[in-house]
């Protein structure tokens, strides 16, 4: 009987827990530390950005949770099942009948790994709204900590511990109140995400002729993976405009992130921004393919997300203050695209229009 995943995922979660390696501090006696430093601090910083932002999870206190490598990638191989789904419920059943498809199924899921694994070696801390469903509640709502490299950078640079751990989960739990504090903001991203996803025909042809124009693109001197990753290279028109409408909305959330992070430990984490400054040179530094990976799979997108973000909070509220960017929690409809991200005055413009309206 043939199986009818898309992907295997069992191979995945090994090659990426193989390609992430081992982090030689993993056996530092500082790593005793993370755990109960996390919790301590994670509950302080929720109180912090309460105070900062005016946003209070409804989900309760939030619980963090150190993990190695492999802990990171298992973590994700469900949250990427969860969000992969719309495609792989299209291919599975193609699959199915096909003889070639154990073969294909393991070289995609080979892939995976080899991207997870990448990433598992970089990642410091993650919130992943995706993870919170139904089943296993004891494993959702979980703010993750990746010990192994937090302990790196902290031996690398000489960074302190506690206020570089404070710094960290600052801009995890902003993110954690940001879905759990504002109620449809979950729900629409998800939708949004499902969308973007659910239109996608798996069809050989279409992959073909988006190779193609990305052909063309990079002779005309344009990089084809930087607004958003293959998904964004293989869209349609449909795709894109919703893409467009996530490429805002990750804009705001990471730029809200990063604001709140420095607004709320200001008196409290004089290092910050060392910190901000060392972490937005190592981004900056990978190189060859290291930094394909980074743009084939979105990160290079995501990265922009931070500084057009900021800079979109920063014009907002230098003409309205923090009132007038309170607006974007409001509702779907007052959510900034990626065009207004890029042009504040668009949706400064168009919020006080509608609150007049409302008014």
């Amino acid at each position: 009987m043939r199986s009818s995943q898309a992907i295997n995922w069992e191979l995945a979660e090994k090659v990426a827990v193989r390609v992430a390696g081992r982090e030689p501090l993993a056996d530092s006696y500082h790593y005793a530390s993370l755990a109960p430093d996390f919790a301590e601090l994670t509950a302080e910083a929720e109180e912090l950005v309460a105070a900062a932002t005016g946003l209070r999870s409804a989900a309760g206190p939030a619980r963090a949770r150190v993990t190695d490598r492999a802990g990171w990638v298992h973590a994700n191989i469900a949250s990427f099942q969860r969000l992969l789904r719309p495609i792989t419920d299209k291919l599975g059943p193609r699959l199915a009948s096909s003889r070639l498809a154990p073969v294909s199924r393991a070289v995609t899921g080979a892939q995976l790994g080899t991207m997870l694994g990448w990433m598992s070696s970089r990642v410091l801390g993650q919130y992943d709204l995706l993870l919170i469903e139904e089943e296993r509640p004891e494993e959702q709502d979980i703010v993750y900590f990746v010990g192994p490299n937090i302990i790196g950078l902290e031996k690398r640079f000489g960074f302190p511990p506690r206020e570089f751990r404070l710094w960290l989960a600052l801009h995890e739990v902003t993110h954690r109140v940001q879905f759990t504090g504002v109620p449809w903001l979950r729900p629409h991203f998800l939708s949004l995400v499902e969308g973007c996803l659910g239109a996608v025909e798996p069809d050989p042809k279409r992959f073909t002729e988006a190779l193609r124009r990305a052909v063309d693109e990079m002779r005309a001197g344009k990089n084809p993976l930087a607004d958003g990753g293959l998904v964004a290279l293989l869209a349609g028109p449909e795709q894109k405009a919703m893409l467009d409408q996530v490429g805002g909305l990750m804009s705001l959330l990471e730029g809200h992130g990063d604001v709140t992070m420095d607004r709320a430990g200001a008196e409290l984490i004089p290092s910050a921004e060392r910190f901000s400054n060392v972490l937005r040179q190592r981004r900056a530094e990978a190189k060859g393919a290291a930094r394909f990976v980074r743009q084939l799979v979105g990160l290079e997108a995501k990265l922009k997300q931070y500084e057009q973000g900021e800079k979109f909070i920063e014009a907002v509220e230098a003409q309205g203050g923090t009132e007038l960017l309170d607006h974007v929690w409001r509702g779907p409809e007052w959510l900034p695209d990626l065009a207004e991200i890029r042009e504040p005055s668009g949706w400064i413009e168009r919020a006080r229009a509608a609150s007049a309206v409302v008014g």
